[in-house]
Formats: structure tokens, sequence, C-alpha cells
């Protein structure tokens, strides 16, 4: 069964005279040609979905083993031969890539001549949930496959294009004019502009404080919004205490962090609405999808192999939690073979999904989840910690930032070397800076790796101020 869905939104044409049927532009026919396999690759059986992985990775394995110097001691010490056919089980003995061996040898894992048919790639860093500060390469390619499994999202949940939408996440720019070309034009952004004209796109940064964040909210009244979780905690907190709330939402979509069940409830039982929850992670791109029948979380398989494995390395059972492993079929700038996120999660039901697609499930993604900062004049607000100016500081390998009162944040380092009395004060000042406000800031240095909580969770800020 193929899903249709009828938005009134007609095609983008990027052939001047030709409006219908339209005839896209190259990145537009890309993106379509892409979302046609899609439609029907989320049907296939699980079989011939690792029969099409193994073929995929073949390709990868051989490509890693002839440019990375990192893969290529990688499989001459296993004995592997990366051209010999790829079982499940061969590629099963591949030992995991740590986000340690990803930070100290980047410059040997990444791939020493990307094939130019992928395109130019483009770096990128991460602190994902771990503190560890990781730059990994991706290319078109990729960014391809993002915009493919990010219109995947939209079509499994039938958005309506010409509604607006309201997005509050790190790192976009102050935009809430629905008159100002930018917003006119380019409405939701990629991938939506590729294929479709659409409504206005407001944007405020998640730096913003929470009060601020919740009267836009009301003002704007947008059909969308994406935001984290804790944010969009913070937000259901002011809504209730103003009694003032958007009216015309249709649903909340949440990335970046761990979505509870608590405040999905919250979320319908206070705006009204449903909230559609993604999985990804910088490193590797979109990871899983919020089943739009089920509400489980379908693996991208196309675009990734991911496996959870238990405290053995074993395959976790379906109903088990275990530590997520991926592998990007299609990164040949920074071959990622088996990298373990640090994130953990729980496998889907044996009998799979009952809305007919054969796509691997997971019931429940435990992945990162921060805090918001608390100023002492009680704004609060989700920090930026600063993270890609760090290492430009001197050889910090982890982090983490503990916030234990209005006035004291801790940072918790630990670096290859000592850091100099000029290096820590401007280390400082990145932290103060990023923070929004002048905290005292008390440096603490830990040898190989920061401490976890009891239940083996780690974030990069956790504030411990007691919430009035």
């Amino acid at each position: 069964m193929t899903e249709r869905v009828v938005t009134g939104a007609l095609f983008r044409s990027g052939t001047p005279g030709v409006l219908w049927p339209a005839a896209p532009g190259r990145a537009g026919a890309e993106l379509l040609a892409q979302l046609y396999q899609l439609e029907q690759t989320q049907y296939f059986p699980l079989p011939l979905l690792r029969t099409r992985q193994l073929q995929q990775f073949a390709q990868l394995a051989h490509h890693a083993a002839e440019t990375s110097e990192f893969y290529a001691e990688r499989f001459r010490a296993l004995g592997l031969s990366p051209t010999a056919s790829w079982t499940w089980e061969r590629f099963r003995s591949l030992p995991l890539l740590t986000r340690r061996e990803l930070l100290t040898r980047a410059s040997q894992i990444h791939s020493q001549r990307p094939p130019p048919s992928h395109g130019a790639w483009h770096e990128l860093q991460t602190s994902g949930s771990t503190g560890e500060v990781v730059a990994v390469r991706r290319t078109a390619v990729n960014q391809l496959s993002w915009l493919a499994l990010a219109m995947r999202d939209h079509l499994w949940h039938q958005r309506d294009f010409r509604g607006s939408l309201a997005v509050i996440r790190a790192n976009v720019p102050l935009q809430d004019d629905d008159t100002a070309p930018s917003a006119r034009d380019a409405g939701w952004g990629p991938p939506v502009s590729l294929l479709h004209d659409s409504g206005p796109c407001y944007t405020r940064p998640l730096s913003t404080d929470v009060g601020v964040l919740a009267t836009w909210l009301v003002d704007k009244n947008p059909d969308y919004l994406l935001t984290y979780p804790t944010a969009l905690s913070g937000l259901l907190d002011r809504f209730q205490a103003t009694g003032r709330q958007p009216s015309k939402l249709r649903e909340v979509r949440t990335i970046g962090e761990t979505l509870s069940p608590e405040l999905r409830t919250r979320c319908q039982a206070v705006l009204g609405v449903p909230v559609v929850d993604g999985y990804s992670a910088q490193e590797v791109g979109a990871i899983a999808l919020q089943c739009p029948q089920t509400g489980l979380y379908h693996v991208h398989a196309e675009s990734l192999i991911v496996e959870v494995l238990n405290a053995d390395g074993g395959d976790c059972a379906p109903g088990e939690t275990g530590r997520v492993v991926v592998t990007d079929l299609h990164n040949f700038a920074t071959p990622l073979i088996r990298y373990e996120l640090r994130d953990y999660a729980e496998v889907g039901p044996a009998a799979g999904c009952s809305c007919g697609r054969g796509l691997p499930t997971l019931t429940r993604v435990l992945g990162r989840q921060r805090n918001m900062v608390v100023l002492p004049n009680g704004q609060r607000y989700w920090p930026l910690v600063g993270l890609h100016h760090y290492r430009e500081v001197g050889p910090i390998l982890q982090y983490q930032l503990i916030q234990h009162d209005l006035e004291q944040v801790e940072l918790r380092l630990v670096t290859a070397e000592p850091l100099d009395a000029g290096a820590e004060a401007r280390l400082i000042a990145i932290v103060q800076q990023a923070l929004g406000h002048p905290f005292r800031i008390r440096l603490s240095y830990f040898e190989g790796e920061l401490p976890r909580s009891a239940g083996g969770k780690f974030e990069e800020f956790v504030c411990r101020v007691a919430e009035t």
C-alpha cells in the first residue's frame, strides 16, 4: 500500500512557462528520485533490506580500505578483505568505532580521496550527549539523503505546506516577519522549498527567554511547531501559567533530545495536539522517524545500519534496551562503520509494525537530555555552551557544565595536557558569553572520562538549581 498525500500544494517547477505538471530543477528532480525509491523500499521485508544494506556496505568498505588509513589498518589487523562478500556475521565481526577514536584519530579516519561524484564535503562538529567534540565530514550525497528522509517525515504525517511553521532551535536567525522576503519566498526551507511553495516560517533561537518565546508563539499562532523537548516543557509551563496559548496549532515536532511519554501526554492535554518525534544525530543525520499509525520509531534502513547492542555486544531482543550503534552507508568522506553513539534505545516488537512497513522499529529512544539554565532573575532557557570554540583554547577531550546554584557553574574538563592560566581565562570567558550571564565558573579536571549518572547517562549541561 502506498500512501497518497493531498495538500493542495502544487509542485514547484524549475522550467519557465511550465506550471503543471511541474518540471523541477535538478535539485528537485534528484529529491523526487530518492522519494520515489523510498516509497517502495519502506515496504521491503527485513531480509531484503538486509541484503541491500550489505550490498551498499560492500561499496563503503572497499572505499574505506583504499582511502582511509584507519580502516586500512583495521581490516588488515583483522585479516579481512574488504572486497570479499559481506555477510551479516562478517559485518558484526568488525569492532565498534568509539567517539574517543573519532576524536583523537579523525585525520586517519577521514577518507583521503572522497569520490568527486559525491560532491563537495563540509565539516561539522558535534558533542552528542557526551561532551566530546568530534568532527565529521559529509558530502552532497549525504545532504540529498537527509533531504529525502526529512521529506519522508512530512509525507508520512501529511503536513499541509500551505500552513505556517514556527521553529525554535539552536543557531537559527531571528525571523518572525511574514512580510520579509526570506520568510515569504523561502517558506519552510529545504526540502519543502525544492518541491513546493509553502506558508511562512518563523524562527527564534533557543537561547531566547521562555516567556518571550511563549508570547511570540501566541502572536504568530503557527500551524506547526518544531523544537526540543526541554523547550516544549518550558513553553507548556508558561502556557498553563498565563492561560494563553496558540490556537491554530495542529502538531508539535520534537528533535534533539529524549521525548518522555509524560511530555507527549502533557502536550496533548495542554495544547490538544500530538507530538511527532524524530531521532537523529549530527554525525549521521536522520536515524528514525515516528510511525504515523502506531507511534513506533521506524529506522531509516535505506541510509543506515542501526544496531541495538546489549552489554555483551549481542543484539538486544524486542523490548530490551541497549546501546545504539550506527553505520552510515553513504558517507564516503568520513566513513563511520559500527559507530557507537552512546545513545540508548529499546528494540521494537518482533512482529514489526502493524502499518505494514518493513523498516526495523524502536519503541523508545533514550538519548541525550539537557536541562535549562536558570538566571538569577528567574529567566530559564536552553543553554548554548560554546563547544565549537573549546578546542581553539586547548586540547580539550571532554567537558561538562554543572549549574550548582544561581551564581555558580562548574566546568568539568578532561584534557590531553594541562591548561595554563591564560587558556583557563579564555575558556571561562567563552562559557560566560555562551550562557549569556557572568556566572562564577569553577574549573575541575578529571582523568580518563567524566563520571556518568547512576543510570549510565551523561548530560553536557546539568542544572541542580531547585525548581520554584
